[in-house]
């Protein structure tokens, strides 16, 4: 589970799928012991955060769309993981 960005106590991470892809891209969101699977065009897919770090995590999503579909087909396509820049500073 490559970790693409962490920012405000929140993990970002996606994993590589086996075979084909089968699902839209998409990342997972950790803060504590919560999770969240969200995708690229900012549906939440499974999970939740509590409300500010999940709405964090949605204006994050909204502001990297395209660095998300790039960093999933990377991932998927050779394996390169490639990290995102955070909401931070």
């Amino acid at each position: 589970m490559p970790t693409i960005a962490n920012f405000y106590g929140i993990l970002v991470y996606m994993y590589k799928e086996e075979n084909e892809p089968h699902s839209k891209p998409h990342v997972h969101a950790r803060f504590g012991g919560d999770e969240l699977s969200i995708a690229s065009d900012g549906e939440v897919l499974a999970g939740k955060l509590p409300r500010k770090q999940q709405k964090i995590v949605e204006a994050w999503v909204a502001i990297r769309e395209d660095e998300i579909n790039a960093a999933w087909m990377a991932l998927n396509d050779s394996g390169e993981v490639i990290r995102i820049k955070g909401l931070e500073g």
